[in-house]
Parts: structure tokens; sequence; C-alpha cells
């Protein structure tokens, strides 16, 4: 009796011991697009601004409601180096606003709107698309 009760004991606690709850996670992974904006694609706006415009299909509903969107330009004077999206040189704000299939980017005189004048130089852009899961209010 002793060894068929030691003998189920052992059957439950393998049977027990097989059965190991696995969670599976989906890595989330950001993306990151490279594209250069030439000098000459600087667009000037009724408001002494300039723009650009750039399509990009990656961002969607889903990128606009939940993932984070991040912009860097090459800094104009060292070509190993990034600055984040928005900030002032030379007195020149640039900035981007995030659309539905794509970005603009803006370019102002911090000085006087008017005075306003286009960078001269082709300008490596990086755009980061960083997913999230939304987690509610």
């Amino acid at each position: 009796m002793k060894k068929l009760t030691i003998l189920m004991l052992c059957i439950a606690t393998l049977g027990l011991a097989s059965c190991k709850k696995e969670t599976v996670y989906q890595e989330l992974r950001a993306k990151t697009y490279n594209f250069t904006i030439n000098s000459n694609q600087w667009l000037r706006n009724t408001d002494g601004s300039y723009s650009v415009n750039k399509a990009l299909s990656a961002i969607d509903g889903v990128t606009l409601d939940d993932e984070g969107v991040l912009v860097y330009f090459e800094h104009p004077n060292d070509p190993n180096g990034d600055i984040q999206l928005p900030y002032t040189y030379n007195y020149n704000a640039f900035s981007y606003k995030v659309y539905n299939g794509g970005l603009r980017f803006d370019v102002q005189d911090t000085n006087n709107l008017t005075a306003t004048v286009p960078p001269n130089y082709n300008t490596l852009v990086k755009v980061v698309i960083i997913p999230s899961d939304y987690a509610g209010n």
C-alpha cells in the first residue's frame, strides 16, 4: 500500500510539474526611416515661413492615436551628430507636424518671420516611429 501511494504521488507530481504556463510576449520594435530634404524643396508659405511635406505611408491612424514619432535632423555643422526637432539654429526655428500619411517640416526666423531664409544645404532626416500598446485612461 505504501509503494502504491508513493507511486501515485510521483505520477501526480510529474503531471503537475509538466503543466507549466508559458506567456508569450511580442516585442514591439521601433522603425527608423531616413531621407534627405534638398535645399530646393523648401517652399515659401503665405506667412513668410518655409515648409516641406514628406509622404510616409508608415504614419497612419494607429501612429497618430497610439504611437510615438521622433524626428532628427543632421546637424548643419557636424555630419556625425543629429538634433531632435523642434530646435533653433542660427535664429531659424525648425519644427514638424505629423499627419496621416506623412510629415510637414517648417522653418521660420525667430526674430522676424518675414526674414525667414530656408536652409541652403541638404538635410538628412531620421524619423523614428515607436509602437506602443494603448493603455487607456
